[in-house]
């Protein structure tokens, strides 16, 4: 994907909005918008931002795990099943 063919004035955008959003789901590639020739916003498609968020929330999990693993948060795989199994046979009791 170019990002040069990507990029598209506002007014194209009020112009042929049907089209340019029938092409964010036919080919999923982000459009660039412009106002006074400088770039203001990016329109997605639904499907491709939902990827996105999950893919940043998961970066968020993985650089938190990081930090907790930095600061010697952590447990042995034996301790930490351990208590899972304490907690289940708490729940079920």
């Amino acid at each position: 994907m170019k990002f040069s063919e990507q990029v598209k004035p506002i007014s194209y955008l009020k112009a042929h909005a049907p089209e340019v959003i029938r092409q964010l789901g036919d080919d999923r590639n982000p459009v660039v918008i412009t106002l006074y020739g400088k770039a203001k916003a990016v329109l997605q498609d639904v499907t491709q931002y939902e990827e996105t968020q999950e893919t940043l929330a998961l970066l968020k999990v993985l650089a938190l795990t990081n930090k907790q693993v930095e600061n010697g948060k952590v447990r042995t795989a034996k301790e930490t099943f351990a208590r899972l199994r304490a907690r289940l046979s708490n729940s079920e009791a």
